[in-house]
């Protein structure tokens, strides 16, 4: 998880001092120094985490206390202000053309992600009600055109080629012509990467952007590589002039350096930032709401946006009659389950929850929630159609059976029943009138 250790550290940081009735500025001082090493063994700039503990310091030796808060409380506020303001400040759309025709260019090293990067922004941009096409402008890498075309099958998103040319203006330019025929109204071109920057790199993209015009361009950079990923975007913005960072593998950097570091050091804020390896797995960035994390208070509204995508307020009401009926299956038990699922699975709806820092996540043993998720699935889908409406008839030999034909022993069997059955007897509570409207909030609020 991102910023899990210096989650950590700070937290611990924290909780000496909210204990104090008052604090001296040797508690401050003591403090700081935790807070200067949490932040350079997160791999954070070490320039920017001299100016940020600087800062915070001075505020917290001469600010008033707040008549509702203790002083710890009021320096943790401080705090939260200052990395807010580090990564930021306020969160940094996309922007579009005033045209109705937007042209994104992805630029980027080898290796960062960023030809998945393009589908999963092309993703993003379908849910958000645009029409895009992909452009495969990277000729050298082997293969860069075909993996191109497998992404854009997998997010349903037209991509053009040319393969026979070897000039990545007269490609992208041919393509924005094809996506203005098509209807689309945005084009997001791929461009080739290298293993570093160098010149013959940076001069044909600065040939790109004065043939094609980019609305914006997108720097993709790896968070696992640390400060290399904040000197690769110093290097493109110098050279080139990027308009935003998209990280990628956030999930992968528990210490999360990369992102603390490159909107102070590059100027250029963070748009997005990719959390796993499905495509739709890129969330825009928005720095107030990453502190609230790394501080321990977690995310509630990225948390109920991601219910209100994921959540159908229909099939709720669908539900609600049939729980009247007393017709809740096993098929529904595995349809809610799925809920969760896409919600990013229950490991990143914790993440999200005030209070569930890394000291207690480590009391829920995540993964083994999600593989009881597949497991469920499994014996569900090992059962008849009609066991899956009637649960009251699976007897012994059907028990048997389903283990059987879904791997699983029947004790996990007889668990799955045990959990319906208690998830129909608590959903059941939500018939009646305004049920559909008590089940709209349990599921925005889970």
């Amino acid at each position: 998880m991102a910023f899990e250790g210096l989650s950590e550290k700070l937290q611990n940081v924290f909780k000496g001092l909210k204990g104090k009735g008052s604090l001296t500025e040797a508690d401050i001082n003591a403090a700081m120094r935790e807070v200067k090493l949490a932040l350079l063994e997160a791999d954070v700039n070490f320039k920017v985490v001299k100016e940020f503990v600087d800062s915070v310091k001075q505020k917290s030796l001469g600010e008033e206390v707040m008549a509702s808060l203790t002083p710890g409380q009021q320096v943790i506020k401080i705090v939260n202000d200052e990395l807010t303001e580090l990564m930021g400040g306020t969160g940094s759309k996309l922007t579009y053309s005033p045209k109705g025709f937007t042209v994104y260019m992805m630029v980027g090293l080898q290796g960062t992600g960023k030809t998945t990067t393009c589908g999963k922004l092309a993703n993003y941009l379908k849910k958000n009600g645009k029409k895009p096409m992909l452009c495969a402008c990277d000729i050298y890498r082997p293969a860069a055109i075909d993996q191109l075309e497998v992404v854009g099958k997998a997010v349903d998103t037209p991509v053009f080629t040319m393969r026979e040319s070897r000039e990545p203006e007269k490609i992208a330019l041919a393509a924005i012509k094809e996506a203005e025929r098509k209807g689309c109204n945005v084009l997001i071109v791929d461009t080739a990467g290298r293993l570093q920057i160098d010149e013959e790199l940076m001069e044909e993209l600065v040939r790109l952007k004065g043939a094609i015009k980019p609305h914006e361009i997108l720097l993709v950079v790896d968070a696992l590589t640390g400060q290399d990923a904040v000197n690769a975007a110093e290097g493109f913005n110098d050279r080139l002039g990027i308009d935003g960072i998209i990280m990628t593998k956030m999930d992968g950097d528990s210490r999360g350096g990369a992102a603390l570091s490159a909107k102070k050091v590059t100027g250029r804020p963070v748009k997005f930032v990719g959390t796993g390896e499905k495509f739709d797995a890129l969330e825009p960035f928005h720095p107030e709401r990453m502190a609230s994390r790394i501080l321990g208070m977690g995310d509630m509204l990225t948390l109920i946006e991601k219910a209100q995508e994921d959540y159908d307020e229909q099939k709720a009401q669908e539900l609600e009659k049939r729980l009247r009926k007393n017709q809740f299956t096993l098929e529904d038990f595995l349809e809610q389950m799925g809920q969760i699922r896409k919600m990013g699975g229950i490991g990143k709806l914790l993440g999200m929850m005030p209070g569930m820092n890394s000291r207690a996540m480590q009391n829920v043993n995540v993964e083994q929630s999600e593989r009881d998720f597949v497991q469920m699935e499994a014996i569900i889908q090992s059962m008849t159609r009609e066991e899956r409406e009637n649960p009251s008839i699976l007897n012994a030999s059907r028990r048997k059976r389903i283990a059987a034909g879904s791997g699983q022993p029947v004790s996990k069997i007889n668990q799955l029943v045990k959990r319906y059955d208690e998830t129909r007897k608590m959903m059941k509570s939500f018939t009646g009138k305004g049920g559909a409207g008590r089940m709209n909030r349990m599921f925005r609020g889970m």
